[in-house]
């Protein structure tokens, strides 16, 4: 694998048609490998001069984010530097002078941003339900099982399984393992076709790392934030909300809230990231297990504009649907408040319409009547209302705390926005695996099993 990406590479530097294979835009493990291994395979079988360039949809400056496939180039020995990445490659350029042949792997829809590529796609592998409206007109397979992996394996073991080494196959083993949760029939997310390819490349390599193994591993790099900045840290998982004119971001951030608070230049930092992305306010919900492995969450509001913070720290302290069972968290630093949950089992997702209502309770504040003179900010009884309005405006269908769905959709990544491929056999994000090992663990736990009797 090691000398195929290296004639990559090299194959950049000269004027002639490319093949590029391309994963999403979240490029999680899958997408990564899949990218990886097909285009290893489609040039080792093809008999013409054709180059096959894998290429990761993200800026190289990003991959730092993806701690699992960090982890997993180093355990295979395979050199970032050796990696193609989408800020490394002019696809419209090659497409415009008639030189790109685009495969899709892990997705079938491109992003609004390239659709002008859409006639250069040559073929689609996936495992998400095809969408058939924005479906490029190419041959696709798509199959719903666990991992895109799965196919790709298939692929390769179907068409030359002699050209398969045992890096490819570790990389393609770990995959589909991390992408079925460790193959576990309770959670459901593997499949026959899964089961059975993980299978035959173990027996093809039986030192392939053992299934527990690789997958603690890979699932404690995913959590692992030692090594990012508080910017990279902020970004590893994030969602945006944007009501009427004001703009937030909401983070999930694997570590303890007192570690995250006592981070150098902690505020600035936030000032800086706000600023830069032109967010009014940022909420973090930091994650972890305690020592007795039961799960934690905490929150930490930041916005340099005092009605606003009020505004949605208030929504967040008064919600009863759900009920976050908030504690103040001692913090010296100014604009920025901070909470102990009660409630572990309110996530990320069922904070979003509490956020939502909150910023649009706050624009309406802001409204000035007719007639009357401009003011700075909100006061106090404009707050109270807005919250009084937020409170009782909250969809029930979204807001009510009820159980999250056994796994959750799949993350946006190079899907049109709003396209529903969000059904069928979802991704596993960071966040996703807590929830599951929250309940778990809940469910495990001595206060749930006197509950129970």
């Amino acid at each position: 694998m090691e000398d195929y990406l290296q004639g990559c590479r090299a194959a950049l530097q000269e004027s002639r048609p490319l093949h590029v294979v391309l994963g999403n835009e979240a490029c999680d493990l899958d997408s990564m490998v899949s990218a990886l291994a097909l285009a290893f395979y489609l040039t080792k079988t093809t008999e013409a001069e054709e180059v096959f360039i894998p290429v990761l949809n993200i800026k190289r400056s990003e991959l730092p984010l993806r701690g699992d496939n960090v982890f997993f180039l180093q355990k295979v020995h395979i050199p970032e530097t050796l990696l193609i990445f989408r800020d490394e490659i002019d696809l419209c350029a090659l497409h415009q002078a008639g030189l790109l042949t685009l495969i899709l792997v892990d997705h079938h829809v491109l992003p609004k941003s390239d659709m002008a590529l859409e006639e250069a796609v040559a073929e689609v592998i996936d495992h998400r339900p095809i969408e058939q409206k924005h479906c490029p007109p190419c041959h696709v397979s798509v199959e719903l099982v666990g991992s895109c992996a799965t196919l790709v394996t298939e692929r390769i073991l179907q068409g030359a399984p002699e050209i398969l080494d045992r890096e490819t196959a570790t990389l393609l083993h770990g995959t589909i393992i991390l992408d079925c949760v460790n193959m576990d029939l309770k959670i459901g997310k593997a499949t026959p076709k899964d089961k059975k390819y993980v299978e035959k490349l173990e027996v093809l390599f039986p030192d392939l790392p053992e299934r527990n193994e690789i997958f603690d591993c890979l699932q404690k790099a995913k959590f692992d934030v030692s090594g990012l900045t508080t910017e990279q840290m902020l970004r590893k998982d994030q969602k945006v909300i944007y009501r009427q004119g004001v703009k937030a971001a909401i983070s999930a951030v694997y570590m303890d809230l007192a570690a995250f608070l006592q981070r150098p230049d902690l505020l600035a930092d936030l000032g800086t990231f706000c600023q830069a992305h032109s967010y009014d306010a940022l909420v973090a919900m930091t994650i972890f297990f305690d020592t007795h492995n039961e799960p934690v969450r905490q929150l930490a509001v930041f916005c340099p504009h005092v009605s606003l913070r009020m505004m949605i720290c208030g929504a967040l302290e008064r919600s009863h649907s759900p009920a976050l069972q908030l504690t103040p968290f001692p913090t010296t630093h100014p604009d920025l408040q901070a909470y102990l949950q009660g409630s572990t089992q309110v996530s990320r997702k069922k904070l979003l319409p509490l956020l939502q209502e909150a910023l649009s309770a706050y624009s309406d504040s802001m409204k000035i009547p007719a007639g009357q003179p401009e003011t700075v900010g909100a006061s106090v009884e404009q707050v109270d209302k807005g919250l009084d309005r937020a409170g009782n405006s909250l969809t029930p269908g979204l807001s009510q705390d009820e159980d999250d769905p056994p796994l959750p959709p799949t993350p946006m990544n190079s899907l049109v926005d709003e396209c529903p491929l969000d059904q069928g056999l979802p991704k596993l994000s960071a966040e996703a695996v807590f929830e599951k090992c929250s309940q778990i663990s809940l469910s495990q736990s001595p206060t749930a099993a006197l509950s129970k009797k």
